[in-house]
């Protein structure tokens, strides 16, 4: 097993609470019928979730993220420019706001 597929096994053991949060909504095709993969490897990069069908990665930034505000740029200019979608969502937003996130993605994913 390579480097990243060991650090992404890695993520998908130990999630992070807004990661546990947003996954007990989307798994087992609850979000209109789309099956989501955790902490997928796409390229040089694991994203938190992704959807193959659709092609649409989300993104689940903590407090760390603002400081690095300038790589996640350069991670989504690297997956927008091979076609994929990206969405983005703070911790708290997940924590806090479930329903609004998830009719984020739902559009999204409609509109893909």
């Amino acid at each position: 097993m390579d480097a990243k597929t060991k650090r992404a096994r890695e993520l998908r053991e130990s999630p992070t609470e807004a990661e546990r949060v947003l996954w007990n909504h989307i798994r087992r095709r609850q979000l209109g019928g789309h099956r989501f993969r955790r902490q997928h490897l796409i390229g040089p990069y694991v994203v938190d979730f992704f959807c193959f069908q659709k092609g649409l990665a989300l993104e689940i930034d903590g407090g760390q993220h603002s400081e690095r505000a300038g790589l996640d740029a350069e991670r989504t200019a690297w997956l927008e420019g091979r076609g994929y979608q990206v969405l983005r969502f703070w911790n708290n937003q997940v924590q806090n706001e479930i329903e609004a996130v998830k009719e984020a993605i739902l559009h999204a994913l409609e509109s893909a």
